[in-house]
């Protein structure tokens, strides 16, 4: 069977088909729309695609035939009355759906489950293949919640759900800025874990609350989810024991910051990162594109560039815009600046597919 990637993109969702050696672009999908995430689900075979349309909001589509129709189906809502009230002295506002930034399905005993996440930091649960939606309020209703606030937007969002392959009901979400919570029951009860974070852009005394950290990407490997990665606005952390704890990884080069972050299936000690220019610059280090990749589990960093961009480069990867396929034979990046490049030897080598898309915001194997 061909392997296929979803790209979202500023304009539209691309589909690239794997055809022999090549990469080809087979369809595109919401011309000129703005989509911001995709979901393969593999249970089914559905895609999912989240599209982000400004004045006429949140829209969610599902393809049942690989992208050749799509159909509209609901989008999570929240309860009217409801408000928003973070940690950061901004008003009190209604809480209205502003971004769906995550979208997870369930176990595989579990059809039609789906987890999204989104801005403003509810998380929503749906077991009808999205044709209806329920806030999980256990955790909206946390008193810890009160703190949470906005990073790189304005209000507090979930980007990284992981379901534990072993248990789907144990549940894994990483919220920016509001650290790593857990349930063990499906989202009935929630535990805060980012012990072993710190926070540089807090004061001292709030530095290591584990409350308000900043993950940026959190992914777990589906051989050991019990290992978790998380690229953090302050650096790289790990946890080997299911997120009660967390180690720094300090020597990531040519950076600790970025955005993006990829662990093979297989092997829980190898990642790969891609480093930037924090806080208002936001562009590669020294205008060098790279990504760091670990194969000890963060002890020691190989820096790689081979096939991609020379000097002077200024791709920016977002949370969303790495990936591994399912047996970790095939990486895959995309950039804000339309670039998408593939390699099967972990990141040794680079081949770029395509160097004039749109700004693209997550690549996903389907």
């Amino acid at each position: 069977m061909h392997r296929r990637l979803l790209l979202s993109t500023r304009k539209g969702l691309f589909v690239l088909r794997e055809n022999g050696a090549d990469w080809r672009i087979e369809s595109h999908a919401f011309v000129g729309d703005n989509v911001s995430l995709a979901l393969a689900d593999a249970r089914d075979g559905s895609w999912y695609a989240a599209l982000n349309l400004g004045h006429f909001g949140v829209k969610l589509q599902r393809s049942t035939d690989r992208g050749e129709s799509w159909q509209e189906i609901a989008v999570p809502t929240y309860p009217p009355g409801e408000m928003l009230a973070t940690g950061d002295g901004k008003p009190a506002v209604a809480a209205t759906l502003k971004l769906l930034w995550s979208l997870e399905a369930g176990g595989a005993d579990e059809p039609g489950r789906l987890w999204a996440g989104t801005i403003p930091g509810g998380l929503f649960r749906s077991d009808d293949s999205g044709a209806s939606w329920h806030l999980v309020d256990a955790l909206w209703n946390v008193p810890n919640r009160a703190k949470w606030f906005g990073g790189g937007y304005d209000q507090p969002g979930i980007h990284s759900i992981c379901v534990d392959p072993r248990d789907p009901r144990v549940l894994r979400i990483a919220v920016s800025c509001g650290g790593v919570w857990q349930s063990n029951d499906a989202g009935a009860s929630w535990n805060l874990c980012a012990t072993g974070m710190y926070a540089d852009y807090m004061p001292p005394e709030l530095r290591d609350d584990p409350n308000i950290q900043d993950p940026h990407r959190m992914v777990q490997c589906a051989s050991d989810p019990d290992t978790l990665w998380v690229q953090h606005h302050n650096g790289v952390f790990v946890s080997q024991d299911g997120a009660r704890s967390w180690r720094d990884v300090p020597n990531v080069p040519p950076s600790v910051f970025g955005f993006a972050v990829a662990v093979h299936p297989q092997d829980p000690d190898t990642a790969w990162f891609v480093p930037a220019v924090k806080d208002e610059c936001r562009i590669p280090v020294d205008a060098q594109f790279v990504v760091a990749r670990t194969r000890d589990g963060g002890r020691h960093f190989d820096t790689l560039r081979h096939g991609l961009p020379p000097q002077p480069a200024y791709d920016l990867v977002y949370r969303h815009g790495l990936a591994v396929n399912r047996d970790g034979s095939l990486l895959a990046m995309a950039s804000t600046t339309g670039g998408v490049w593939l390699s099967d030897d972990q990141g040794d080598h680079w081949r770029a597919v395509s160097l004039n898309l749109p700004p693209v915001y997550a690549v996903t194997f389907a």
